[in-house]
């Protein structure tokens, strides 16, 4: 059974991606800045998801 943490973990992952992706195919300057953002929090959200067991 994997722990809900690396579930979590694993998603924060995939998000990180999402984001990155938005980032590098974005042409409007606006939408690299809202996915620079959105990566910030993702890292937020990470740094919590590693102290769910």
């Amino acid at each position: 059974d994997v722990a809900i943490g690396r579930k979590f973990d694993f998603l924060m992952q995939e998000f990180n991606r999402e984001a990155n992706t938005l980032c590098s195919k974005s042409q409007a300057t606006e939408l690299t800045a809202i996915g620079l953002d959105l990566k910030a929090l993702i890292d937020q959200m990470r740094e919590q998801v590693q102290n769910v067991e």
